[in-house]
């Protein structure tokens, strides 16, 4: 089978979906190929995404003016898109960045203050007494201080956004194709991508959303300097009667001079179980993965035994009142670009761009990114001066 398109956005997740549906919506043609999540993730051979899970922090409040812009500009679209889809994914339920209290040598609290204030961004500087008393469910070491963006924050279920971004972009006109990509070529007309059970989509230009898989030798016609960074999360599940008492938690960022002390945390989460966990999450130590098979196989595994136990201890420091019902881990992966921005650019001429490179915060401003990506490929470059960033693709 061969189909003509005017874009084709290679990779179903949180960019790449957002991506078709801003194409879809602008009247172009489009196709949207990859697979659906596995059901048995031991035995599955393809490609995996890391969207595949139900709560993932948002924020607008950012050190970098860049990632707000573009978190504050998703958010500001989730409900919206809600709306489009009849799909719920965004739950405001606040969060709490935490850290050394102003005036210590590590001056996390600080940043987020400017930040806060050069957003204007309405979130309260608590410390002591009062931040204990405001979140019961935490016990901190004596000296912090927290930040709490009770609007606009809170986390979002990145499976159901996905989801979302895909019936709407389907309403739009898109044409999903839920198969792995083999390959794709330039040719003299454009671009064809060929899907493993051999379809062939032709186009004037694709967008590969790929995530980690981006480092694929098969997708990109030259390597990107991509970072893909092995991650473990720990789920602890919270017993049904008990979940009456975690009402109004926010979601929590602790942040550390030390790799090994920082970590985010999620409220209760209803996953496909029908059992609420909090998970949580921060590895000590940083694994890289160097290829697309050893990410294929990581994400096969059950993730890092090490990191799981360290990250128990730090949930039974933060919460040590909270006893699980049961505890599981699972393994995700990181994309890290040179710039520490995400790469929304051209890989090689004008053909194929690739919007690629989360750097642990595209969850939250995933929307935002796919719509650059969807300008990139329309107008064959960005026009965005108030972000005042270069995006451009870095190579090996």
């Amino acid at each position: 089978m061969s189909e003509s398109f005017d874009f084709i956005v290679v990779g179903k997740g949180m960019m790449g979906a957002a991506a078709a549906r801003h194409l879809a919506l602008s009247g172009a043609r489009v196709a949207l190929v990859g697979p659906d999540e596995p059901i048995d993730r031991a035995s599955h051979s393809g490609v995996f995404s890391s969207h595949y899970d139900n709560a993932r922090i948002t924020r607008t409040i950012d050190g970098d003016p860049v990632w707000a812009r573009l978190a504050r500009r998703s958010i500001e679209r989730y409900r919206e898109i809600e709306r489009e889809s009849n799909i719920p994914f965004y739950h405001e339920v606040g969060c709490l960045m935490a850290g050394p209290a102003p005036g210590s040598s590590y001056d996390y609290i600080e940043r987020v203050e400017r930040a806060r204030d050069a957003l204007g961004v309405e979130a309260p500087l608590l410390d002591g007494d009062r931040l204990s008393r405001r979140f019961p469910w935490f016990r901190f070491p004596v000296g912090t201080a927290g930040i709490h963006e009770r609007f606009g924050a809170g986390y979002v279920n990145p499976r159901a956004l996905v989801a979302a971004q895909v019936v709407c972009a389907e309403w739009a006109g898109a044409r999903i194709v839920r198969e792995e990509v083999r390959s794709i070529s330039q040719t003299a007309g454009g671009v064809v991508v060929t899907t493993l059970n051999g379809d062939r989509l032709a186009a004037p230009r694709a967008i590969v959303a790929a995530g980690g898989f981006s480092l694929s030798d098969t997708l990109l016609p030259r390597p990107i300097d991509l970072t893909v960074k092995a991650r473990t999360v720990f789920f602890a599940e919270v017993a049904e009667g008990d979940l009456h008492d975690f009402e109004g938690m926010p979601s929590l960022i602790g942040a550390a001079p030390e790799q090994e002390k920082s970590y985010y945390l999620l409220p209760p989460v209803v996953y496909a179980d029908g059992k609420s966990y909090i998970k949580i999450g921060g590895d000590p130590t940083d694994r890289i993965l160097d290829d697309e098979p050893a990410i294929r196989h990581w994400f096969r595994g059950p993730g890092g035994a090490v990191a799981a136990e360290h990250l128990r201890g730090l949930l039974c420091e933060v919460m040590p009142d909270f006893q699980p019902v049961s505890t599981h881990f699972s393994p995700c992966v990181t994309a890290f670009t040179r710039h520490g921005l995400p790469y929304i650019g051209f890989a090689e001429g004008d053909r194929i761009a690739v919007v690629t490179g989360g750097n642990g915060q595209a969850a939250k401003s995933s929307d935002e990114i796919g719509r650059l990506g969807a300008v990139l490929v329309l107008n064959g470059r960005i026009d965005e001066p108030e972000y005042d960033a270069d995006f451009a693709v870095a190579f090996r």
